[in-house]
């Protein structure tokens, strides 16, 4: 004799997130926020993970919470790899240490990740869990000074063509892959 509650549709948008933009769905100081570009995608979805507002890149949003949870979970590992610009050169003691898992200043303990210099000032950087600002301040732990950070990937989404502040519904190819835990 009770109603059922109708089920909403699972929906995935991979959105190329622009620098100045929040990742909340709503800001109490009024700055921009992520919410907004993904606001006609049709249902109430939640960003899985964070970028902070002077990020770029690649931000995953869905409906689906058990989805959600195990992209987030450090313990299933899904890896996510950033681009960035910084100030230094990125040595082989600095791959070392990333590698052996780094304890930041206010004691903060970082799994092991791969940090591959890509030149002067430029390097890839691949962590497995996602703490406040972890890989700004992982990289500042080796004195090198993040000066842009980007997103490029999330387990096996990739950002693609897809132009700064744009979004586009998930494949069913990448949905799979997401499932299946690629």
């Amino acid at each position: 004799g009770q109603p059922l509650a109708v089920r909403e549709k699972n929906v995935y948008i991979l959105l190329n997130k622009p620098r100045g933009y929040v990742t909340t769905l709503s800001d109490e100081r009024g700055r921009p926020d992520v919410a907004g570009l993904v606001a006609d995608c049709g249902a109430r979805v939640y960003p899985v993970g964070r970028l902070d507002m002077d990020s770029e890149g690649l931000l995953l949003f869905t409906n689906d919470g058990d989805l959600l949870h195990r992209l987030i979970s450090p313990k299933k590992e899904v890896p996510k790899i950033y681009y960035a610009r910084h100030e230094g050169q990125a040595r082989p003691e600095d791959v070392q240490a990333f590698a052996g898992g780094l304890t930041l200043r206010d004691g903060t303990v970082c799994r092991p990740a791969e940090l591959t210099p890509l030149g002067p000032g430029e390097s890839l950087i691949q962590v497995c869990e996602g703490k406040y600002h972890q890989v700004r301040r992982m990289m500042a732990a080796r004195g090198l000074t993040v000066t842009y950070l980007e997103r490029r990937q999330e387990g096996s989404l990739t950002l693609g063509d897809l132009p700064r502040g744009s979004a586009r519904e998930l494949t069913e190819v990448e949905l799979a892959a997401l499932e299946q835990g690629e």
